[in-house]
């Protein structure tokens, strides 16, 4: 295949849909018969992934080098910033954590011109290797008093000459403003780099917009490539978790209310994400205690700092009601964070999390955690309980958990992970562990439900990313698309 220049989608505001469009693009260009890879330069996120060579980079990154069809690697988001709080980040640089640093210490320090060129390098390197690269902007391109310190948008844009378009989402309102504003902000470099302009989230009668996208052409310069429709009907996974409490309250439908333990600082709900969709389940997330009491499923999941949030659900009264699920005989298990929290102590000797150096668990497991500084990311394949099937997941975590005996997993490393108290209750470390047909199906068993309703989630997921493509392949102008790729 030809080679085209690199593509990037950039927003006019944070959640308008820049990591989905991407992941579309990304399925479309694999389906025209090309090898894309999807870049970030720098992520902010509590949901990351580990690469198959044992590095961390953003969950977003590697959804969309999955609809590429391809293994994710830290070239695709040198830069993961993971906050600990309101204020701080870990920093991760080609997939391993550097330090820690404050809002402050970050965007006013003098280290943005070095990971700008580690993005780069970055960049190049899967340059090298596929076409075209599908890059992915951050939050709005326009924020004038960081502009000078960004190394994502288009600064990155303008680097690698890539053919950029700005996405607006009109369900938010303001798309007029928030498109011509955007435009008018950038240098004139900047502007020429604009290409086109994407409509995302439009509810209706598309036609009716016609007048819309000449007024905006007209305004800003830019030709409309598309707009594309407001649609619940495809599911692609969610790169932050600001929606997480609108999936809340339980089901008397029959099915299997799965009650997810809201945490302050949830990392990796996407852990979850095929328990949303499995027919058999009613998911929620909530802190509401009646409802974690009513739940037939309780779970709690990974965290950034799992003793901020244990001490949390403490005070709110959310660790006795999890704890009261467990006595009436619900099952109730733990991931990561959540396996740590299921036991009987965690101590952070060196305060990596904070101030405590040691709280009580919830006493469910006979295990106890060390918080440490050396952080393990990996792939991992295991089997879970006494199954004969091979399973996959991944783990990502600060720290070590002692169980002396009745572990869930037994590795092919040969290492054993997590602990099975009975049937009803257990922990694992490894996030992705639900995506196992035999996990999710050991797990909603016993209850009164159809067996012949079996899910399963990769099958589930190649579909969405073809329907996706779809939908973009109709509302876009892929005619003008290629031809702004093309090199000739």
């Amino acid at each position: 295949m030809k080679k085209l220049k690199s593509v990037m989608f950039v927003g006019t505001g944070s959640d308008v849909g820049k990591s989905i469009v991407n992941t579309g693009f990304c399925r479309i260009l694999k389906q025209d018969g090309y090898s894309p890879a999807p870049f970030k330069a720098q992520n902010m996120s509590l949901n990351s992934y580990a690469t198959p060579e044992g590095f961390e980079i953003g969950r977003a990154q590697a959804v969309q080098a999955e609809a590429c069809g391809i293994d994710c690697h830290t070239d695709m988001n040198p830069v993961l910033l993971k906050p600990t709080n309101d204020k701080s980040s870990q920093v991760v640089l080609n997939g391993k954590p550097v330090g820690t640093q404050s809002a402050v210490e970050y965007f006013t320090g003098n280290n943005k011109k070095a990971l700008f060129e580690e993005a780069k390098n970055a960049f190049n390197r899967l340059n090298e290797k596929y076409n075209p690269i599908v890059l992915e902007g951050a939050g709005s391109i326009s924020e004038l008093n960081l502009k000078s310190r960004d190394i994502t948008n288009m600064r990155m844009a303008t680097e690698v000459d890539a053919v950029t378009y700005l996405i607006a989402d009109i369900d938010k309102g303001g798309v007029f403003a928030s498109t011509y504003g955007s435009i008018a902000l950038l240098d004139e470099k900047e502007k020429d780099q604009i290409k086109g302009i994407l409509i995302n989230k439009f509810r209706g009668d598309i036609k009716l917009f016609e007048e819309g996208k000449k007024i905006i052409e007209d305004l800003t310069g830019k030709p409309v490539i598309g707009v594309l429709p407001y649609f619940r009907d495809i599911h692609i996974e969610e790169e932050d978790s600001v929606s997480l409490e609108n999936k809340s309250s339980s089901s008397l439908d029959g099915n299997i209310n799965c009650a997810v333990i809201l945490l302050p600082r949830m990392a990796n709900f996407t852990d979850f994400n095929v328990l949303e969709h499995d027919p058999r389940v009613n998911l929620f997330y909530t802190n509401n205690i009646k409802e974690i009491e009513s739940a037939d499923i309780v779970i709690i999941p990974g965290s950034k700092n799992t003793i901020s949030d244990l001490n949390e659900i403490k005070k709110n009264g959310v660790a006795q009601a999890i704890i009261r699920a467990h006595k009436i005989g619900k099952k109730v298990i733990g991931i990561c964070g959540g396996y740590q929290m299921m036991g009987q102590s965690i101590s952070d000797p060196d305060g990596i999390e904070g101030n405590i150096s040691e709280i009580s668990g919830l006493g469910l497991l006979p295990v106890k955690t060390t918080i440490t500084d050396e952080k393990l990311t990996e792939q991992c394949t295991f089997k879970f309980k006494n199954h004969k099937d091979e399973c996959s997941g991944y783990e990502i975590h600060m720290g070590q958990t002692v169980a002396n005996e009745n572990s869930l997993n037994s590795l092919s490393n040969g290492k054993q992970d997590g602990y099975l108290l009975n049937e009803n209750c257990w922990g694992s470390y490894i996030h992705g562990i639900l995506d196992n047909s035999v996990v999710i199906n050991d797990l909603l068993s016993g209850f009164d439900i159809d067996a012949d309703r079996n899910f399963n989630y990769s099958e589930f997921k190649e579909e969405q990313y073809d329907k996706l493509a779809n939908v973009i392949r109709n509302s876009v102008d892929m005619e003008l698309f290629y031809k702004h790729l093309s090199r000739e």
